[in-house]
């Protein structure tokens, strides 16, 4: 076997690298993510960290509330360092103040989307061991129902404006619970708020944890749309590993410290969000503006137009449903230095779209929550639409065939990756730890190709792969071709069974007009593509199946 860093493909990755004159190693701060706390404060404790909904969190605030938080943990409760604490929370100020409180306190976060069902919920409860949680008042009906089959002890409520100053906070919680009707009914009498909470940590001692880099930082469970949700382990050196990776990035794109304002749009409980707002803008003093509902379009162009915004984060579909909004169309975009995607592919289409509009080409990366979660990007400058661009500094690329040997450049197999950012593990799955990473190469259960000259360009997951008469059929070179038709919103290609062909290729298609038909659909195909790739069916929906962050859910579709 070859050596760690080492395989067929690396030399043409590392000749891109060298070309563009990274560093052939990462310099990385010690410490845990508290650390990176206490360093951006003492550097830039004036500066704005987070706003939402108008109301804005210095550095310093930052760092006040989640000590006041840590404090109640440490005083108010039996929680021990090392125990796993939920947060159930959107994209309001709150979150980076318990995140940060809960690490500081030396727990490990549960990231859990505000979005579940009970169901989903009492799975992930269960699975992580979680015995605290802090969730947001919408939801907690949902927690109602199941807490009694968890070890949930310690409920800490939130409502959506509990950090905003008293005129403000009464009015948005107010006509979140009695106009907007937001707040369904819900019975937890050992429940505090977190005002209280906050409150009482605010009178307390607290006794700084003595956290080490190897220990577990966050559980951030895997999106479940492949199978059963796994809690990754990641650890303060995996993530702060990430962070230093693309940090790289950012300065290569003329990003600057404590002077950008970052939007954020894409849930914090996922981990893509989790570690660009609330490790790589934090570490560089950096602002992040939290959008709690990207989904309402219209309030989200009102925030940017009140903001602008010098970094982009987003995916595809958020691409592509700005992009068809005229008020979106006519924001002034002349601050708007960098734009970030990931979590999904980006088609062509919505990427030359959206630099057309705003001027900023789009870096697509790469990524898995095994990784932290990032493993490649496209470069500031030298993007190339079609491809996840290069691995980030110090990550190292195997493409292997189904029997496990080496592939070399042009040749298609699964992507395996190496680096200090790859996960500990899966959360007491001894057996699905060793499946997944062997040897410390993380295999992703994508297929890829790296090019001559170092790119790589990912074809599909393995399981989305569709079998037409012995031919292998990728569906996002389908959905990537078709959403390039005038009248396709957006689509989705899966493989049915086909008593002749073994399997056919359908795509679901969402259109703009209701003039398109299935026969037009496929004499575009047609033009576009080889014979067997062209869909045999196209069925029309007004929208399609998705996670909850943004990504189109096939395997709904195929069921």
């Amino acid at each position: 076997m070859a050596s760690p860093k080492t395989s067929a493909v690396m030399p043409a990755i590392e000749a891109a690298r060298a070309a563009l004159d990274y560093p052939d190693g990462l310099v990385l701060q010690e410490g845990t993510i508290p650390d990176v706390l206490a360093r951006s404060v003492l550097r830039y404790a004036s500066k704005p960290a987070y706003t939402c909904m108008n109301h804005t969190l210095s550095y310093a605030a930052l760092d006040t509330l989640s000590l006041q938080f840590a404090a109640y943990l440490q005083n108010y409760t039996d929680l021990r360092p090392g125990d796993r604490i939920a947060i159930q929370l959107p994209n309001i100020l709150q979150y980076p103040v318990v995140a940060l409180g809960a690490l500081r306190a030396g727990m490990v976060i549960v990231n859990t989307n505000p979005l579940y069902t009970a169901r989903e919920m009492e799975h992930q409860f269960t699975d992580s061991g979680a015995t605290a949680i802090v969730i947001l008042a919408n939801m907690a009906s949902k927690l109602d129902a199941i807490i009694g089959k968890t070890a949930l002890r310690h409920v800490i409520v939130t409502e959506l404006a509990d950090l905003h100053p008293a005129p403000q906070r009464l009015a948005i919680n107010l006509a979140a619970r009695y106009i907007k009707k937001m707040v369904p009914p819900y019975h937890l009498p050992r429940a505090i708020s977190l005002r209280w909470a906050i409150g009482r940590g605010a009178d307390s001692r607290f006794v700084p944890v003595k956290t080490n880099a190897d220990d577990v930082a966050v559980l951030q469970y895997t999106g479940g749309t492949t199978g059963v949700a796994k809690g990754a382990m990641l650890t303060h050196a995996n993530l702060l590993a990430n962070t230093a990776q693309c940090a790289v990035f950012m300065e290569k794109a003329g990003i600057g410290n404590g002077i950008e304002t970052a939007a954020a749009p894409l849930p914090l409980y996922h981990i893509y969000a989790f570690m660009l707002h609330c490790l790589l803008m934090l570490e560089s003093g950096n602002h992040s503006l939290l959008i709690p509902n990207p989904r309402d379009i219209k309030s989200f162009i009102k925030t940017l137009a009140r903001q602008p915004c010098t970094v982009f984060i987003g995916i595809n579909t958020l691409f592509v449903a700005l992009l068809n909004n005229d008020r979106f169309r006519r924001l002034d975009f002349s601050a708007l230095k960098i734009t970030f995607s990931g979590g999904m592919a980006l088609t062509e289409t919505a990427a030359k779209h959206w630099e057309a509009t705003t001027g900023c080409p789009i870096l697509e990366g790469y990524g898995l929550t095994e990784s932290s979660p990032v493993l490649t990007i496209n470069p500031p400058g030298h993007v190339r639409l079609g491809t996840i661009g290069i691995p980030l500094t110090d990550t190292a690329i195997r493409i292997i065939d189904e029997s496990g040997a080496e592939l070399s450049p042009g040749e298609a197999g699964e992507l395996c990756a190496y680096g200090p950012q790859i996960m500990k593990g899966y959360w007491q799955r001894e057996e699905a730890t060793r499946d997944t990473v062997v040897d410390g190469w993380l295999h992703t259960g994508d297929i890829a190709v790296v090019d001559d000259d170092g790119y790589i360009r990912i074809v599909d997951r393995k399981k989305d792969m569709i079998i037409v008469s012995g031919f292998n059929v990728f569906p996002n070179e389908i959905e990537n071709v078709m959403s390039g038709h005038p009248d396709i919103v957006e689509c989705a290609a899966v493989g049915v069974p086909d008593a002749d062909s073994g399997e056919a290729v359908k795509l679901y298609v969402v259109s703009r007009s209701i003039m398109l038909d299935s026969e037009q659909v496929r004499a575009y195909a047609r033009e576009q593509l080889t014979g067997y790739k062209v869909p045999r069916y196209v069925e029309f929906r007004d929208e399609l199946p998705k996670s909850n962050v943004g990504k189109i859910l096939r395997r709904e579709l195929r069921d």
